[in-house]
C-alpha cells in the first residue's frame, strides 16, 4: 500500500503567472509525513480548469453510513477500482491527481521495520493517480470531501522493498486520467507501474513511522541503512 507520502514543495515550480495550480500548492506549508485522516491538496478538473483543494485521505464512499471506512480506503488498488463498490462510482466521474516529492515504504529487518523513501531522481514534483469522493454524515453537518491514492505491482526499484507502489502519472497521463471524456480502457491503462529510472530510494529515519512526526528530519538519508538490501 502507500501510507505515508511527502510534499515538501521543493519540487513545485512556479513557471509563470498563469500556472494557477503550482502556485496555489506553494501557499501550502510543506509535508514531510502525510498520513490516513490528515488533510492534503488534491488537483481536480473545475468547469475545466485544474484546481487545488484541500481533501481528507481516506476515502467514505457517499453511500456509507458512517465515516469508519476510510482507514480501508485509503488506497485503491488498480486490479479492482473499476469494480469494487467503494470506487468504482469516483473511478467513473470523480477523478484527480495527488501531489507529491515522495513517498515510504518499510523493509522488514532483524531489527525491526526499517522505512524507506522513494523520490524521483531529480527530486521533483510526482502526481499519483487519485479519487475523491463527497460524504455527507447520516446526522447532518458539512459534507467532507475524501480522497484514496490507486497503487499498483511494484516496478524493480519499490519492489526491493514492498509488493505495492501508488500510480505514478506522466503528464500526458495526468491529462488523460482528469479528462472526465477518457473511455474506461484508456484509464485502466494508465494504472501501471512507473518506469525503473523514474524512481530512486534510500533510507530515513524511522521517526517517519510515527504519523505524529511531520519534520525535515522525516526525509533525511541515513547511510548506514543502506546495506540492507
Amino acid at each position: 500500500m502507500c501510507g505515508r507520502y511527502s510534499l515538501t514543495l521543493k519540487g513545485v515550480r512556479v513557471e509563470n503567472e498563469l500556472d494557477e495550480v503550482a502556485i496555489e500548492l506553494k501557499r501550502f506549508k510543506p509535508r514531510y509525513n502525510v498520513a490516513p485522516g490528515q488533510e492534503a491538496p488534491v488537483v481536480r478538473l473545475e468547469d475545466g480548469h485544474r484546481r487545488v483543494a484541500t481533501l481528507r485521505w481516506g476515502l467514505i464512499p457517499g453511500w456509507s453510513k458512517d465515516s469508519k471506512i476510510a482507514f480501508q480506503c485509503v488506497n485503491a488498488r488498480s486490479e479492482t477500482v473499476a469494480s469494487k463498490p467503494a470506487f468504482r462510482s469516483a473511478f467513473k466521474r470523480r477523478r484527480c491527481l495527488v501531489p507529491a516529492d515522495g513517498f515510504y515504504e518499510w523493509q522488514a529487518t532483524g531489527s525491526g521495520k526499517q522505512p524507506w523513501r522513494f523520490t524521483r531522481p531529480d527530486d521533483g514534483l510526482m502526481e499519483f493517480a487519485g479519487l475523491w469522493e463527497q460524504w455527507t454524515p447520516p446526522e447532518g453537518g458539512p459534507p467532507l470531501e475524501t480522497f484514496t491514492v490507486c497503487t499498483t505491482t511494484p516496478n524493480l526499484v519499490t519492489g526491493r522493498i514492498h509488493d505495492r507502489m501508488p500510480v505514478i502519472l506522466d503528464p500526458k497521463g495526468a491529462s488523460e486520467w482528469l479528462n472526465p471524456e477518457t473511455p474506461p480502457e484508456a484509464l485502466a491503462l494508465l494504472l501501471k507501474p512507473a518506469p525503473n529510472d523514474l524512481l530512486k530510494a534510500y533510507p530515513v529515519s524511522t521517526v517517519v513511522s510515527n504519523a505524529r512526526n511531520d519534520v525535515p528530519e522525516c526525509i533525511r538519508p541515513i547511510p548506514e541503512a543502506l546495506n540492507l538490501l
